[in-house]
């Protein structure tokens, strides 16, 4: 019998084997830069020592507070350092983050923290409002500590103490521990989801040490790049950026609120050179006022995502110095897994051609394994012509453990040892894939998903409503929005503005429809309303 001689006294110790996790990322910045900047808070900064330093004290306080491994930490902030350095303390203490999206209504938060058992919640006062109604739904309340902005006026505090007082309990000589398996969980977000409830999406320590690794290299984010979070942390953590700034030993810059003048003010003032956003802030940026876009005098990487962004949007970033690149993912990737390569010989083509090949989704990410587009069922690959649609199917380290309680939905998801995006694309000759439509009713709007099933149910609640569907409607701000088309009870009456404010009254308002038609739908024989009609009407609006 043959013997594999490197099989043999070759064994992980601990002298050539350490489980992968992105908090190696902040101990190395801490010990190599400790006296440079690592975040901006409005113009306040602070060290990577002193980031090191609070995250091990959260972590400490954490730990006191009697969180064990395992146990679910929320953060309802905006884009502050308590939620950086969240991302790094909370599994410092052996529990997992869940950063919590600050646009979702008091009944969807309530799931969330029910769904996820959360044991302590941090809450900027910006949403205490939100957190209180949340939480006054919950059978098993989980601890209150409010993050105190003294930036921000407004809002109540609502907890016993705030973060600044729990962190200062912690003990800075913590002893933290890396995971024993690189395979723990490490965050925990939710999908908007297409049926009802949101699904928990789990991560582990490998996919978001890889993940922060691709980001770098696929953005050459090089040394110390200053990154500006127009993105929320929320969303996929932020794409796994808070880790990639750590990696990169650069500069995290906070930003509560996403609006043009405060962008411009810090990529002028603080020498942002990166950021990322969907196509809206793209389109904000473009439109803004000429006076704010005057004085950039450095290359400023701009990586988007979303609703594939019109080609002339990024042909306007482009004309203003912007170095764009288009990725595409889902939370169930850790964000960005798939990205528009650029390649050099493209760089002579018009400015519109050029668009064009941006605008397309993209090759795999460097740390990702599988990309294909395929039949949905056979997951038989579709010809690459360009032509012929298919399901995405994407496989390896960057895809997510999986959906918390959920495990059908996990194993269909997983099925054939792929991925199933849900998202129907044609695959290019050169291997560029570019989405078409999604086969999942998902309305993506400002970078936010929508379910269509989420307003409908709303939409049936009204007592004068018979039928409804809604569809996405290409939107040139948010890139789309939604469109209900809905049919009445005999002899009733409603308006579209009525229409409207009953759904911002029993959802978040972002949800909400923008254009409501009103009328018979069109059924398939069996009675299935035809949303592919519906979707081609609602471009033509």
């Amino acid at each position: 019998m043959h013997q594999n001689i490197y099989d043999m006294g070759l064994e992980q110790t601990p002298a050539n084997y350490e489980a992968l996790s992105p908090l190696s990322y902040l101990k190395r910045a801490a010990s190599v830069y400790p006296n440079y900047t690592a975040q901006i808070h409005h113009g306040e900064k602070i060290t990577w020592k002193e980031t090191y330093q609070r995250a091990v004290r959260l972590a400490s306080a954490l730990k006191k507070a009697g969180i064990e491994k395992g146990d679910t930490v929320s953060f309802m902030s905006p884009n502050i350092p308590a939620l950086f350095e969240a991302h790094f303390g909370v599994p410092m203490s052996g529990a997992v983050l869940n950063a919590l999206n600050t646009r979702l209504d008091s009944e969807a938060i309530s799931f969330i923290l029910q769904h996820a058992e959360t044991k302590v919640i941090f809450v900027d006062r910006e949403f205490s409002d939100v957190i209180s109604r949340a939480v006054k739904m919950l059978h098993n309340k989980p601890r209150i500590i409010d993050i105190d902005d003294p930036f921000y006026e407004g809002g109540e505090l609502i907890g016993d103490t705030n973060y600044e007082d729990f962190i200062a309990q912690g003990d800075e000589n913590f002893a933290w521990e890396m995971p024993g398996n690189e395979w723990d969980a490490i965050t925990l977000n939710y999908t908007s989801g297409t049926t009802g409830n949101p699904k928990g999406v789990v991560y582990h320590h490998r996919g978001a040490y890889l993940n922060a690794q691709s980001n770098v290299i696929s953005w050459d984010m090089g040394h110390h790049p200053v990154y500006l979070w127009t993105l929320p942390m929320f969303h996929c953590n932020g794409w796994c950026f808070p880790w990639s700034v750590a990696l990169a030993c650069g500069v995290s810059v906070s930003l509560r609120h996403v609006r043009v003048e405060p962008i411009y003010e810090a990529i002028k003032e603080q020498g942002v050179n990166h950021f990322c956003g969907a196509p809206i802030v793209l389109n904000m940026l473009n439109n803004a006022d000429e006076s704010m876009k005057a004085g950039i005098n450095h290359e400023v990487k701009v990586m988007t995502a979303g609703a594939a962004p019109p080609a002339s949007v990024i042909e306007g970033m482009e004309g203003m110095g912007f170095k764009v690149t288009h990725v595409y993912g889902l939370t169930e990737t850790y964000g960005p897994c798939v990205l528009c390569e650029w390649h050099s010989e493209w760089d002579d083509l018009p400015a519109g051609e050029r668009a064009k090949l941006k605008a397309r989704q993209g090759v795999r990410a460097p740390m990702q394994e599988g990309l294909m587009v395929a039949h949905p069922t056979t997951m038989e690959p579709v010809p690459q012509d360009g032509k012929t649609m298919g399901e995405i199917f994407i496989r390896g380290n960057l895809v997510m453990k999986g959906y918390l309680k959920n495990p059908n939905t996990t194993d269909e998801s997983f099925e054939g040892g792929w991925f199933h995006s849900g998202d129907l694309a044609v695959w290019h000759e050169d291997g560029y894939i570019e989405i078409k439509d999604r086969s999942k009713d998902v309305i993506i709007s400002g970078g936010e998903n929508i379910s269509s099933i989420e307003v409908e149910d709303v939409l049936y609640r009204h007592p004068k409503i018979m039928e409804a569907a809604v569809v996405a409607k290409p939107d040139d701000k948010w890139g789309e929005t939604p469109c209900a088309f809905v049919a009445l009870n005999p002899d009733a009456e409603l308006t579209e503005a009525e229409v409207i404010q009953f759904c911002r009254d029993n959802m978040a308002n972002f949800k909400a429809p923008k254009n409501v038609v009103f009328g018979d739908l069109p059924k398939t024989s069996t009675g299935k309303i035809q949303k592919f009609m519906l979707r081609d009407r609602a471009k033509e609006l």
